[in-house]
């Protein structure tokens, strides 16, 4: 089978070096996000053309750009911080929207595209999971 829809790997090697040199560029989960982003941002194109999708556009692009975002400020916060982990969580309500906002397009985007963003989205918030899972003991805990 051919793969139609830009691979995670092949966005990667698209990305600026001055993007790649920060520190947040190591995490998988944030890579992800700005990885999603680009997907959305290509998506918005076909929605645009679509009278009543029209709406979901804006929703769709604040949604998704909030996540790497919000990544960015928690990471700003120091890692590990109660702080860090609030706005993860916040990151992972944006996650949740973009996969409605997904949803509440699906009429004006192909299946096979949606089947895919479907799965990054879905990835993408079982790493975030997993990295407040990572930090539930860690809470609480007076340093």
């Amino acid at each position: 089978m051919i793969e139609k829809f830009l691979k995670f790997e092949d966005w990667e090697k698209s990305v600026p070096n001055y993007i790649k040199k920060d520190a947040l560029f190591e995490s998988l989960y944030y890579r992800m996000a700005l990885y999603l982003y680009d997907l959305v941002w290509d998506d918005c194109d076909i929605l645009q053309k679509d009278f009543k999708a029209k709406n979901n556009v804006s929703q769709l692009i604040r949604s998704s750009g909030s996540i790497s975002a919000n990544m960015e400020e928690a990471a700003g916060r120091g890692i590990g911080t109660p702080d860090y982990v609030r706005i993860l969580k916040i990151s992972l309500g944006e996650i949740r929207e973009t996969r409605g906002w997904y949803y509440r397009s699906r009429k004006a985007l192909p299946s096979d595209l949606l089947e895919h963003r479907y799965k990054v989205v879905d990835h993408l918030k079982a790493l975030v999971v997993n990295v407040l899972n990572s930090h539930k003991g860690n809470l609480g805990k007076k340093k």
